[in-house]
């Protein structure tokens, strides 16, 4: 590590599967098909690495943010944590339905703030212009947008890869973006699917009841989120989070989603058996290339 790089520390790193809180244990079907954090930080650090070296082809030095540094809530995209809403008791007792302060760093990564030329050649397409914020703002530019347009043809006569350096480093791995987005549309489709199933629905009714008892209004655990994260007094919230966790765990609620989550997700990894075995193979193939760089 270089000196004043961000130190990645690993004991922060979500574990592959829960460790505490109401989804303990806990996987569902499809998450084998998904990369762990831990793999992905591999990946993502060969990338980095590549684009690096690429940059520096066109006489550029990046410091582009090293992966690991700020780790998500969930080592995939299932996010089985918060799937069926909040489920772990100690981290809302601090938070309520926030994200702990480590966690939000991740959600508010952004890419360093490069020259225009520099993000030309890293990515293909030019800087993208600050947008105005709404009259009478405190703040003189609410973010960026996406006006941006194709990058020059080349840079001191050196061509421009296709996609800049970000995607030349991509090509370099075979990293075939729309595998992921394949297993989530799957994973987005079993829940959808599961929520109306009967044994679910009575489970959320006997939750919701249970919250009403504890004088709470919320006909299922996302409404509750919704209420948590809008709550502007904290320790509502976090009084609010925890008869949420307390009515999940009286009612199984929990235990009785992820059963019947766990039978659609097999069926529909049974359905789409060869697209998913080909995503498997493809993803291993990216790790061992990624592992490779030097």
């Amino acid at each position: 590590m270089t000196t004043g790089e961000a130190h990645v520390d690993k004991s922060r790193w979500p574990k592959d599967v829960p460790n505490s809180g109401l989804t303990k244990g806990m996987a569902l079907p499809l998450e084998s098909y998904m990369v762990p954090y831990s793999d992905q930080v591999v990946i993502d650090s060969a990338l980095r690495d590549l684009q690096t070296e690429c940059m520096s082809t066109y006489g550029f030095t990046v410091n582009l943010p090293r992966p690991g540094v700020h780790p998500p809530a969930s080592s995939n995209s299932m996010n089985i944590e918060r799937r069926y809403g909040i489920t772990d008791r100690a981290e809302a007792e601090k938070y309520g339905y926030l994200l702990s302060p480590e966690q939000q760093k991740y959600t508010a990564q952004q890419t360093p703030d490069l020259p225009g030329i520099q993000v030309e050649v890293l990515t293909g397409h030019t800087k993208p212009e600050p947008v105005e914020a709404p009259a009478g703002s405190d703040v003189g530019y609410s973010g960026v947008g996406e006006n941006t347009k194709p990058a020059r043809a080349e840079y001191k006569g050196r061509k421009l890869h296709k996609d800049g350096c970000s995607g030349w480093s991509k090509r370099q791995l075979e990293l075939n973006e729309s595998d992921a987005g394949f297993v989530t549309q799957l994973a987005s489709t079993g829940l959808s699917e599961t929520r109306p199933h009967k044994s679910v629905e009575q489970a959320v009714k006997r939750w919701s009841a249970c919250m009403k008892d504890k004088g709470r209004k919320a006909s299922d655990p996302y409404r509750a989120m919704e209420q948590g994260l809008v709550e502007t007094d904290t320790q509502d919230s976090i009084a609010l989070a925890l008869d949420d966790i307390d009515c999940k765990e009286q009612t199984r609620l929990i235990e009785v989603w992820f059963k019947e989550e766990s039978a659609v997700q097999k069926r529909l990894i049974k359905e789409n058996k060869d697209q998913l075995d080909v995503v498997k193979t493809r993803t291993r193939d990216v790790l061992t290339a990624a592992k490779a760089v030097k």
